[in-house]
């Protein structure tokens, strides 16, 4: 069964919504599935997070069936964080019997030595897809810290949301890589000019973030006792969203899951 990836998924995401990305990579027109000046072609996507040998057997597949389904040519696209993974992505794999070549697969690969690292500030404004894939791409790259870094500053310029749009999607793409932990941090900096100094600005930062744990932990508490059926009293409701210990809150989502009634929760919570 194929896995889609979150890199898997934002690349779609970014290639579907914003097409000027491959041109900027490649330079060429032609690479939009229904160029002006020549014929229109598939475009598959594969997100390859480290080598597989089956792809060998499945990568041709990916691309017969749409050709043969839409009558059009395929480009497949693999993109790696890996270099590594990248090389041995770039094929070719053939499908032979004995002397008898039959088939060959050629993928075209994006990886960090074909994607040009985001060093420029002012790019970010410009081509914000280009930086948050580019981003993606470098994710497991030496200088992964100083381009998130980059990225956070340079969103200063985006309204909110257009921020929170292109923030959220990089941080889905980057999974569960340590750059997704730098990223996170990046944002936090950023959101003062003058981090660790306890301006006013950088308080009310963590004020709204605190907040915002307290009341998605006050969340998921309701719904996993709505979600067990079990029927929750307006009083239980209202002392678990007037709850601001997220320790204590931690503690009530684990007995959530495991009490016989919704107005026993807090029986074993010392006041």
């Amino acid at each position: 069964m194929h896995r889609v990836t979150s890199t898997h998924e934002t690349s779609h995401r970014v290639f579907q919504d914003h097409p000027e990305v491959l041109a900027r990579i490649f330079e060429a027109p032609v690479l939009k599935v229904d160029p002006a000046d020549g014929d229109s072609f598939l475009l598959a996507i594969e997100a390859q997070t480290s080598r597989a040998d089956d792809k060998a057997l499945n990568w041709p597949f990916y691309m017969a069936y749409p050709s043969a389904k839409f009558e059009l040519p395929v480009l497949l696209v693999a993109i790696c964080r890996k270099r590594s993974t990248a090389q041995w992505a770039a094929g070719p794999f053939e499908n032979r019997v004995g002397p008898w070549l039959s088939q060959v697969t050629r993928p075209f690969v994006l990886g960090p030595e074909s994607v040009p690292e985001i060093t420029d500030e002012s790019a970010v404004a410009r081509q914000p897809a280009l930086a948050t894939f580019s981003a993606i791409v470098h994710s497991e790259s030496r200088g992964i810290e100083a381009i998130l870094h980059l990225l956070a500053r340079g969103m200063r310029s985006f309204d909110k949301e257009t921020a929170g749009y292109w923030s959220e999607l990089l941080e889905v793409g980057l999974e569960n890589t340590p750059a997704r932990d730098t990223w996170r941090a990046a944002q936090k900096m950023v959101a003062s000019y003058f981090p660790g100094r306890g301006t006013l600005i950088e308080e009310t930062f963590l004020e709204g973030e605190a907040k915002g744990r307290v009341e998605g932990r006050a969340e998921g508490i309701l719904r996993v006792l709505e979600a067990r059926g079990l029927g929750v009293p307006d009083s239980v409701r209202e002392r678990v969203t007037a709850c601001t210990d997220l320790d204590l809150l931690d503690d009530l989502l684990v007995r959530a899951v495991t009490i016989e009634r919704a107005d026993a929760l807090f029986d074993e919570v010392a006041d």
